[in-house]
This record gives C-alpha cells, structure tokens and sequence, in this order.
C-alpha cells in the first residue's frame, strides 16, 4: 500500500479522465461555495485521493477529523462517478444522526449545487434493513408474534400492545413509506414486530397480495434508480454476509464512521439461542405442520430452558455433554419441522405467509443450534466462533438467560465479500490508533501500513497484491490546532483505578476541575456504575447542575447540557461517541478510566486468547487496541468547532506511566499535555472567566 501524509498531503494533483464534466477540485469548489463554507487544504486532498480510489481501483482509509468537511469530500466524487459512469454508489453509516445529516441537508445541497455542472440533478435515497418498514401483509393477515413472556399475564402491557397496534393501524393511510423512523412518537420493539417482517420472512413481492404497495419494495426501487443510495452498516453487512442481495448493484462502496465497521459487522454475524425463540418457533410451526412433530420441538426447548438455566453466565470455553445433548435434541426437532412444512402452496396466501413466518423462525433456530455445536470444533488458535451465556448486565429489569454465538473477527469475511467485490473508501475522525492505520486495517482484513507499494500496475478492485487487497492510506489531519486550543491533563499524583467504584481522591479531583471550569463538564466513565456514583457525591458537595445519564433521553440531556453553559453531563458508552456540543458549553472532558473490555467480556477475552495461541500479543491486539479507539473517540469531543478550547483530563495514572500508555497517547490528538493540576484549574478558570 501507498501512505499520503506530511507535505505531499496537501499538494496532491491527481489527473482526472478524459470526460466532459468538470474536475473533482472544480465541482468541491461549486459544491462549498453552495452550502456557504470555506475551501479546506485536507478536505480537497481527500476528494482528490477518494476520485483516484475510484479510478484506479485502490481501496481507500481516510482519517479526516472533525471539521475537515468529509462527507463533501466523498460526496463530490462519488456523485460524478455515478453521473459519469451511470452507475450506483453506497455510503455507509453507523449512525442515524449522520445518516439524516447526509439526507436531510448535504444531499439535497448537492443535488441542486452540482445538477448544473454535471448536466443533470444527481439523484439518492435512502434505504434500510426490511424490519424497519412496515408490512402491510402482515398488518392485514393479522399473522401476530408471539407476546413476550411477560406480557402474558400482564393486562397493561397487553391493553398498551393493542393501542400501540391501533396507532399504527391509523398511519398505514398517512405514510408514504412505512418507515418507522417516522413514526413520532414511536412504538416498542414489540409492538413494531407485530407489523414488520425481516428479510427471511418475506414472501416475495411476486407472491404477496399486497407486493405492488410494499413499502420495502418500493425504497429498493428508488434505491434501484438512485445514483447514490445511504444505508447503514448493518445492511451492508447482511448484503456482504447473507448470500442475498440486498442493496442495488454497485462498484463503490464508501464507509463513513468506519471506526465503528467491525462491530456492526460482528453484531449482524452473532445468533443467539434462548428459550422464547424455541417455543415460538414450535408454536408457529403448530399452525403449519402435525401437531405431533412441533410438540418434538417444544419438549426439546423445555430441555434447553432447564439446561441453560443452570449453566453459568459467561464465556464457554468446552462444551458441557449436557448442553451438548440438548442442542442436539433441539437441532433435531427444528429439522423436523422443516422437513413436515413440504412443499409450498402458493395459492392460498395466508396459509402461504403462515409456512413462511414458521419457516424462517425454524431455520433460525436449526441454523444456530447447528452453529454452537460447532464452535468447540478447533483449537483456540482456529477457532471461528466464541460461545457465552448471558447473565443479568444489572441494567433495567432482569432478562432470561441466552446462549449466544459470535464470529472471533470479520476480517476474512470483509476481505472476501467487500473488498474484493467493491472499491471501498473507509473514512473516520479515528482510524489511527497507536500512530498508524495497522490496527483497524488488521481488523478489516488489510494488509499492513508498512508493506511497501505493489510493483503491480493499479488496476481494478478484484486485483490483489500477494497478501491481500491493495489499499491507501491518507491522513488529512484536523482544521483544529490542537496543541493551542487543547490541554492534556494526566492525572500521574492519582492512585490507579480500584474495583469497589472510583477512589475518594478521583472525586476531590473531579470536583476541583469543575468547580474551576465553572461546570461545562463532561464526564465520561468506564461504567454506568461508576457515573452515577460520581453524580451522586458530586451533587451532595456542590452547587453546580449534575446531569447523568438515565435521568431522561440522552437526546434530552445533552440538548439541556447545551443550553446552560453551568451544567455538567456524566455518562457512559454513548456519550463517548455521541456527543456533539461546540461552543462554551463544553471546556472540560473528563475520563475517569481507561477505557479496556471487561476482563470478562467473552467477546473481547476470546479474541485475545485467540491472538496470543497465534503468537501474538493479545492484550496490544485487543485490549489496548479497543481502549486506545474509545480515548480518541472520547476525547474528541473537546474541539468541535475551530473556536473552541479545552481541558481534557485522564484520572487514570496508567495513561502516564504505564509501557502501554506511549500506544494509547499516540492514538490521541497532539494536544499541549501537562500533569500539573495548578497549570490546568489556572486555565480552566480563564476560559470560564472569558465566557
């Protein structure tokens, strides 16, 4: 692969193809122009890099931080691609909030800045997974799920399904595409699945009585038609993965928020095993076949319930005879079911959407059972599939146990189904970590930074170097001059971190920052335990607002935190990502831990013992790897516009002098880092003072 950076970053000239419509420069410069912004040296490197992606079949990693102006600069390419070429692109995003940004306000921009220069208004849509559109079939089969369990001796819960089942009755004739994202305010999980179907369940549109109104189908054909089609990564992934297709054809695929690609890719490729989808699988199967064979499949479950419930929660590393049995039992008995649908009736259209409903609920149950028996097969160092019991997480009220499946890594799977199908462009604020794209390109199925450029002439995206897709690497930097609008506070005088929730000494230094930023605090904590600890000791010894994560929506609560520049926010995951507040408001971040898994995360603890079978260094690999992506996605939050300044503090000593610390700090913005706490409360206390 070839590395851009240093002086050649911002002096890229890339020759455009011989062709009528305007240069990528020219029509970026149309496009800025358009939505009133300014021209920006890393956003035009990053158009012209992504334009010579597109020609040369190279795939693509951009790491463009926060206002580089990214999506404009894959935008602009992309739509003369397919404009030029008449043909489609993907963009992927791992959010809904970016994904309304793309189609709500810089598309439409686009659409009418460059349909002069490009001889035609560019066209998009935006498509989605089909559980996420309503289907009128099973709206009007009245083909209900089967009620959560505790909803069956629940009056309230089931008088409350039945309003919210009324309610969307009465938007069928509102909607014009039977999005559920429209629906405000919106419904529960289960009451949506009352009305949805996913993609197994289907009938088809040739089939179904009511194909030709299909919400679904009708954003595939827009999507069909569109020159530029937004998804998100879980689709994208179950087109890739699922051996069917899902998203139109396409020869570029852009990943924005490509940071968050493997684990989006990981959730779509982990089934999961429980009591409930047994019994509801027999029970569907009940309507459709001898009574007989489906009661085989609910006995079977009533053994897997007695089996999982006394199996403990975390990580299988053997598989026990017990549950072996079992597994194999239900397996059995969901085969059986299967082979007693016979063969299709198409005629009869209730009957036809009963067999299939039954149908996909089987399959899934047979495909997983199959699939766990089958995770114990290899050796840690071949192993394809890490198996877990799940145990109460002590959030929210108690669920049943689950057994559940994932792969160890994806990157085979990237590797085969996208990068050598589709040029890909993989974009993100955060894709170095440890001062290079090693790490994240490892977890895609790349090869290394460091290999040198291949001798082969650049051809077309199916070309491969001997060990593996080619691919370059840019870095476009940051309009943010960080080291004069941030500072780094280690935290070295602190104890390190406990188990029994955060050290009296982390609460008097919190405090203390507070207090001098005057509030405008955002705390960010390792665990939802420890956020609500320090909310709780906070708002005893001080008078400054404390919002914590739980109190209301989140959407709420930074909206609030926004608005009174006094008040703090503490949270957890989602604010470290989430997060997006410039301006006054936000001048102190504060992490109270870094932020490695869980050492009983099976997830994260397989993959690690998985690297070091292979001779590998599995807590750099994993561990540090996923801390190192969270510190820079967490601490990212401090600059969001070029007029903001900041403290971001580290409580964790570890940061400063652990070996692994020099990995993680590397992994952060250059900010100015300090460890004298007298340095730091004197410059919080001006910034609050020039507020």
């Amino acid at each position: 692969m070839r590395r851009i950076d240093g002086a050649q970053r911002y002096g890229l000239a890339v020759p455009e193809t011989t062709t009528e419509l305007p240069g990528v420069s020219e029509l970026l410069a149309t496009a800025v122009a358009a939505v009133g912004g300014t021209e920006r040296p890393g956003q035009l490197a990053m158009a012209e890099a992504v334009a010579r992606a597109i020609r040369t079949g190279d795939h693509l990693a951009v790491q463009a931080g926060t206002g580089t102006g990214k999506s404009l600069a894959y935008l602009v390419p992309a739509l003369r691609h397919a404009v030029e070429r008449e043909a489609t692109v993907v963009v992927s995003t791992a959010t809904i909030a970016l994904q309304r940004q793309l189609v709500d306000r810089d598309l439409p921009r686009l659409e009418k800045a460059l349909a002069k220069p490009l001889g035609r208004k560019p066209t998009f849509a935006i498509l989605k997974g089909r559980r996420n559109y309503l289907c009128l079939n099973k709206l009007d089969s009245g083909m209900q799920d089967e009620p959560d369990d505790a909803a069956l001796f629940d009056p309230f819960q089931v008088s409350a399904l039945g309003r919210e089942i009324t309610r969307l009755r009465e938007w069928v004739s509102d909607t014009e595409t039977g999005d559920r994202d429209e629906l405000v305010p919106g419904v529960t999980e289960h009451a949506w699945r009352q009305v949805s179907v996913t993609a197994r369940e289907c009938l088809g549109a040739a089939r179904c009585p009511v194909g030709t109104d299909c919400f679904a189908e009708k954003a595939r054909g827009e999507a069909g038609r569109a020159d530029l089609v937004v998804t998100n990564h879980a689709l994208l992934a179950i087109d890739a993965l699922q051996g069917f297709q899902v998203l139109p054809e396409h020869d570029l695929v852009i990943v924005d928020e490509a940071h968050d690609l493997v684990d989006r890719v990981t959730s779509v490729a982990t089934a999961e095993l429980t009591s409930s989808s047994v019994a509801a699988a027999a029970r569907r199967a009940g309507r459709v076949v001898d009574q007989e064979i489906a009661d085989r499949l609910l006995e079977a479950g009533d053994g897997f319930t007695l089996i999982l419930e006394d199996l403990p929660a975390g990580r299988l590393d053997t598989l026990p005879v017990a549950l072996s049995g079992t597994l194999s039992v239900v397996r059995d008995a969901a085969r059986a079911c299967l082979d007693g649908l016979g063969p299709e009736r198409p005629a009869d259209v209730d009957v036809a959407t009963a067999r299939k409903l039954a149908q996909s609920q089987l399959e899934e149950v047979h495909d997983t059972a199959v699939r766990l028996l089958g995770a114990f097969d290899a050796d840690d160092a071949h192993k394809r599939d890490v198996v877990w019991r799940t145990g109460d997480s002590g959030l929210g009220p108690p669920r049943p146990p689950a057994l559940r499946v994932a792969p160890l890594g994806v990157a085979g799977l990237l590797r085969e189904r996208l990068f050598a199908q589709h040029t890909t462009v993989l974009t993100s604020a955060t894709l170095t970590l440890g001062g290079t794209f090693d790490s994240m390109a490892r977890s895609w199925g790349l090869p290394p930074e460091q290999q040198g450029p291949s001798e082969k002439t650049a051809g077309t995206a199916t070309d491969k170097a001997p060990d593996g897709p080619r691919w370059t690497a840019l870095d476009v930097g940051s309009p943010f001059d960080h080291a004069r609008s941030g500072i780094l506070y280690l935290a070295r005088h602190l104890p390190p971190p406990g188990r029994d929730g955060l050290p009296p000494a982390y609460l008097d230094e919190l405090a203390e920052l507070m207090t001098a930023a005057g509030g405008r605090t955002l705390g960010l904590f390792s665990s939802m335990r420890a956020a609500k600890q320090a909310t709780e000791a906070l708002r005893s010894r001080s008078d400054v607002p404390i919002l914590c994560q739980g109190d209301d929506s989140t959407a709420l609560l930074v909206r609030k935190f926004a608005e009174d520049e006094a008040t703090c926010l503490f949270g957890t995951l989602s604010l470290w990502q989430g997060v997006d507040v410039p301006g006054p408001s936000l001048s102190l971040v504060v992490v109270d831990r870094i932020p490695f898994p869980r050492p009983d995360d099976p997830l994260a603890s397989a993959r690690q013992r998985a690297v070091e079978a292979r001779g590998g260094n599995g807590f750099l690999s994993v561990a540090a790897t996923h801390a190192a992506l969270l510190l820079a996605q967490g601490t990212g939050r401090l600059l969001r516009s070029t007029n903001d300044r900041g403290v971001v503090a580290i409580l964790d000593p570890r940061l400063a002098t652990a070996r692994y610390g020099a990995f993680l700090r590397a992994s952060l913005p250059a900010y100015w880092t300090t460890s004298d706490t007298e340095v730091v409360r004197a410059a919080l206390r001006r910034l609050a003072a020039a507020n």
